[in-house]
């Protein structure tokens, strides 16, 4: 998106102190490794690096001008300079001024879990029927989400926007900037219980996302007491009962299930991402889609690398769902797993972060729920998940994901489900490089 310096002035309220003629309107750059000309480079601070610092490179690079908030950093280099209070704030009001112009209905999700798969799932589905626009990746934060507006074209009519949270308070800034017109809690579970505290609190913060809901809006979230107990939204709510769904067939294929009376196929593993699409269903009902789209957008549904991924290395088949873990994610996963497949069955666990004071209980919890299934293996990797012990013969902890591998090739090489499930920071994937390696 180019804007006019006249635009960029009403947007933010900058003073312009210098102006060339020539060029009359310009793209928006933060990064100076991607600069070029006709953009205009607005520098942002962070915890571990100052944008300031790199006015110079940006022009260097090509840049026609800056933003700047003290006049110690005018450069005589740049064409335009535009000063503000502050840049971070300029960056959002020049993204909201941008969504504005572009009116489009904007969706916005939260949850401890599921909230990536969710949206990719909603824009599978909305896709359908509008011309659809979401977050890349899980850029889930107030930058990320000045980059979604930012890169949606003029005719987009549909915005999906995925809100993270580190605290209190965080989810209520990216809703005051977004602005939705639907709000959508995925599920509220003990991911950043360690910031937290407790699942209470968890669910207050998640429900901050109704804070800045459009008053004919309409708030989507699973049927919850907590939920129930702090949404203080004003207008429509809908609570969605899970026990409702009927699921008349689950497999490696995906799962058919019943939901408010019509059919749908969901090429996706795993219950609870039927409960996920029910989420979807309710968003898609509420913006006037028919039941048959919606089964359309369901059924052309591809699940994003690291989750649910299945590779297959010779005889063994290694599904990849090590993205992120938390208590209620990674007993989804165990569930899921050794529901759907025949053959044997190989959990391999480590780590979950984040969760606070009360970690090593969590990992003992998920023993415990292990002692309700059968399987031929539990291998854990990690100081937390040494706790994992369930009552169960066949747990073996390692120190390395090296060792890991080389155990699973030489047990399991004959032919093996093997489940990888731990927190992103344990790099789990590198497993899957080092079975390849002992081929």
């Amino acid at each position: 998106m180019r804007f006019t310096i006249e635009e960029l002035i009403e947007a933010t309220g900058a003073n312009l102190i210098v102006a060339s003629d020539g060029e009359d309107d310009f793209e928006i750059s933060t990064d100076t490794r991607t600069i070029g000309s006709g953009m205009l480079y607005l520098p942002l601070k962070g915890e571990n690096f100052n944008g300031f610092d790199f006015i110079q490179n940006a022009l260097d690079a090509g840049a026609s001008g800056c933003f700047i908030e003290d006049l110690k950093d005018v450069n005589p280099d740049a064409d335009f300079i535009l000063q503000v209070k502050n840049t971070k704030e300029a960056y959002l009001k020049i993204a909201e001024f941008y969504r504005d112009k572009v009116n489009p209905k904007v969706i916005m999700i939260t949850g401890s879990s599921g909230k990536t798969t969710v949206k990719e799932m909603m824009s599978a589905v909305m896709s359908v029927k509008f011309k659809t626009h979401k977050t890349k990746l899980n850029h889930n934060n107030e930058i990320g989400l000045c980059q979604t507006f930012l890169s949606m074209s003029d005719d987009t009519e549909v915005l999906i926007a995925e809100g993270g949270m580190r605290g209190l308070g965080e989810i209520e800034l990216l809703s005051k900037h977004t602005k939705p017109d639907r709000a959508v809690i995925t599920n509220v579970g003990t991911a950043h219980i360690g910031r937290l505290g407790s699942v209470e609190n968890i669910a207050k913060a998640k429900c901050e996302i109704v804070k800045y809901l459009k008053k004919d809006g309409l708030f989507v979230a699973p049927e919850n007491p907590l939920i129930r107990q702090f949404n203080t939204f004003a207008g429509k709510s809908c609570y969605v009962d899970f026990s409702t769904i009927e699921i008349k067939k689950a497999d490696t294929t995906g799962s058919e299930f019943v939901y408010g009376g019509n059919e749908y196929f969901l090429p996706q593993e795993g219950e609870h991402n039927v409960q996920n699409a029910c989420l979807v269903i309710e968003t898609a009902l509420s913006l006037g889609m028919t039941p048959d789209e919606i089964a359309e957008g369901l059924k052309n549904f591809k699940s994003i690398d690291k989750r649910w991924e299945l590779q297959k290395i010779g005889n063994i088949n290694i599904i990849n769902d090590c993205y992120n873990a938390n208590p209620d994610s990674v007993k989804a996963a165990i569930k899921t797993f050794l529901g759907l497949y025949e053959g044997k069955k190989i959990l391999v666990l480590g780590d979950m972060g984040e969760l606070g004071e009360d970690e090593v209980k969590y990992h003992v919890e998920i023993g415990e729920f292990l002692n309700n299934f059968d399987f031929d293996g539990l291998l854990t990797c990690g100081n937390l998940a040494f706790n994992i012990n369930p009552n169960k013969r066949g747990c073996v902890h390692f120190q390395d994901k090296k060792s890991i591998a080389q155990y699973i090739y030489r047990k399991f090489k004959d032919g093996a489900y093997v489940l990888l499930k731990a927190s992103r920071s344990m790099k789990f994937e590198e497993i899957i490089e080092e079975i390849k390696k002992c081929r």
